[in-house]
């Protein structure tokens, strides 16, 4: 193996090393107070919450009840209910989620998702027992959505989150399926012709829930023209390991026809985005799920606003919670209506694409040094399609993915086919090398004209075994970012002692953590690609001062990869068994690369052929200066 080869394997491990810095969970903080808690409108309710007790307790009879509920009308900043009855749950079940609405804000508490399940439910063949057993997407111990917020006349902050609706509903608990819809109607009523409505349609076989806001009476109620259509406190982390999760979850918007994301990296730091103009959707997410605000016409939304926070939990678990709002104009008539799609479900592409509104851009594929642009069209159009096309035919993953990388591995067959012969030639040099670096150990200049000269005279490109590494790292990229978040693969076993493709097979926990790197759990896969890396390097590596290499690469390699997903690293030791496999037939069955003198022609100098020429030139021209 060339230095510029050994130096593209270095710039792979670099790219790593970065990239698992840059997701690093940092160190733990003495944690702040929620996000939210520094907003205007959390501050003005929490006056108006306590303006509400201060009241009650100087109810003194009925009559005076009656004239406190009439003074806090006519102080619109002042939205409570003082009606004595409970907030009522209504459950929804369709054929993918069940959802528990309240009264109490008219908001979604919480959403089961019945085809996924928690990480530490055990199959017990309960399908109904949802509370038990499968995936719970709301933060239900905090303020949710979706809500209304705006500033009254009178200047106070107010948000629906604190009003007990009426509902239309005629019982707590509704069953539908396939083709069946269903429509729930709220009503929080301000006097006899000022009224707040929520209509929620929910359809047999959807994530999404279709929600209709209709504002009656509202225009002396609502300044600034405009309010917001709101989600607060995000998504709720549903998976073992948050570290993991958490370098998956952020919030977005997509304007101006591009997503924008705003991740809370810095622990217990408070970042905040506003965004104006026309908006398509604003979400936030988790590894694996999405609640999404859609609006209905995306030219009647002004902006949008996405406030973010990481906070610790307890030690070594993390959370991020976001609240996002789709800013609406309010055109102060006495009846408004504004149509909303809420989606609640799986990160899934094919899904996401049926809505035809771009939602497909939460699916995340990775960068290549930050350009999407080249990654995601390979994984999208390309890596992703073929994954699914295998799966109709090949009901377990695993082996889908063994499929899916020999295919890959035919696919890249003429890179990595180039660059082999290219080393092998590089190899061949080598004595010749040595002989010029010898001849011309004291003229420096000298020597790497004869050397450039020699790759000229046998039509060797010296970064001729890189340039197909290169080209082939957009791919790389793509099936690490494919493998990585692929909902597909979330709690689908292969054999053996590989039970979850989505979280690495631990074979082995250490009773420490090994110093410096912090790994206590040992992946069977890992060290199997390790091994892998090992035999390829040997293979590889001929010159006696790159011997360390041999070694040094593979324990990287394996330390590195102890924390990855099981099914990227069944996909990367497979990868590497087939290397070898390819290298060994390259070089045994059909090893016909000699150094044969190629034909003079009037081509074009390579690159580096005349950046060493200018190189000489700026020399001469220095040492005639000084004379």
């Amino acid at each position: 193996m060339d230095r510029q080869t050994t130096l593209a394997f270095i710039l792979i491990g670099a790219i790593l090393i970065i990239w698992l810095y840059i997701n690093a969970p940092q160190p733990p903080q003495k944690p702040l107070k929620n996000a939210s808690d520094s907003t205007l409108v959390q501050k003005e309710i929490q006056k108006t919450l306590n303006t509400k007790e201060e009241k009650t307790k100087k109810i003194p009879s009925p009559s005076a009840a009656s004239e406190t509920k009439a003074d806090t009308l006519n102080s619109l900043g002042r939205f409570f209910s003082l009606s004595s009855e409970k907030e009522s749950i209504i459950k929804i079940t369709n054929d993918e989620f069940v959802i528990e609405l309240s009264t109490l804000g008219a908001d979604i508490k919480k959403a089961f998702l019945k085809k996924y399940k928690n990480w530490y439910s055990a199959d017990t063949g309960d399908s109904t027992n949802y509370f038990q057993h499968q995936v719970q997407l709301i933060n239900y111990s905090k303020q949710t959505g979706p809500d209304l917020s705006f500033i009254s006349s009178d200047g106070k902050a107010i948000t629906t989150a604190k009003l007990l609706f009426k509902t239309d509903a005629k019982k707590s608990t509704y069953k539908i399926s396939g083709d069946d819809s269903l429509k729930i109607s709220f009503v929080y009523r301000i006097s006899d012709n000022k009224e707040i409505r929520k209509i929620y349609t929910f359809y047999g076989n959807k994530y999404h829930i279709a929600t209709t806001v209709e504002l009656v009476g509202m225009n002396d109620i609502i300044s600034n023209n405009s309010y917001d259509f709101q989600w607060k406190s995000g998504i709720r982390f549903v998976e073992e390991n948050s570290h993991d999760e958490m370098q998956q979850a952020n919030a977005s918007v997509f304007y101006g026809d591009e997503q924008v994301i705003v991740d809370a990296s810095d622990l217990n730091k408070s970042i905040d985005e506003s965004f104006t103009g026309k908006v398509d959707w604003v979400a936030a997410r988790n590894k694996y799920f999405t609640i999404a605000l859609v609006p209905e016409n995306s030219n009647a939304v002004e902006g949008a606003f996405i406030e973010g926070i990481k906070t610790q939990v307890k030690p070594n678990d993390f959370r991020e919670f976001y609240d996002i709002r789709l800013n609406i104009p309010f055109k102060n008539t006495d009846f408004e209506r504004q149509n909303f799609l809420v989606y609640l479900g799986p990160i899934d592409y094919s899904i996401l694409k049926e809505y035809n509104r771009n939602l497909e851009k939460i699916v995340d594929f990775g960068s290549f040094f930050g350009l999407k642009i080249i990654v995601r069209p390979i994984a999208e159009y390309v890596l992703l399609p073929l994954f699914n096309f295998l799966h109709l035919f090949i009901p377990n993953y695993g082996f889908v993915i063994i499929v899916f990388s020999i295919i890959i591995k035919f696919v890249l067959y003429p890179l990595t086919k180039k660059s082999y012969q290219s080393m092998k030639k590089m190899q061949l040099l080598q004595p010749k090398i040595a002989e010029l670096k010898e001849k011309y150990k004291d003229d420096p200049q000298k020597m790497n004209k004869e050397t450039m000269k020699l790759y000229s005279t046998y039509g060797v490109n010296p970064a001729g075994g890189c340039l197909p590494l290169v080209l082939q790292m957009p791919v790389f990229i793509a099936l690490w970012g494919l493998f990585k978040t692929a909902i597909e693969l979330r709690q689908q076993p292969f054999i053996f002692w590989i039970k979850d493709l989505s979280v690495p097979d631990i074979i082995y926990t250490l009773p420490f953590k090994l110093p410096l790197i912090g790994i206590d759990q040992i992946s069977g896969l890992a060290i199997l690609m390790g091994i892998t890396t090992f035999v390829q390097q040997k293979m590889s590596v001929k010159d006696p001062k790159q011997q360390a290499l041999i070694y040094v690469m593979p324990i990287f390699l394996t330390l590195l990869f102890m924390s990855f997903p099981s099914g990227l690293n069944l996909y990367y030791f497979l990868f590497n068994l087939f290397s070898i496999a390819q290298q060994y037939y390259i070089n045994h069955k059909h090893d016909n690369v000699e150094l044969v003198p190629v034909k003079s022609s009037n081509k074009k100098k390579g690159f580096m052929q005349r950046m060493m020429e200018a190189a000489e030139q700026s020399a001469k021209t220095q040492q005639k200066k000084r004379r």
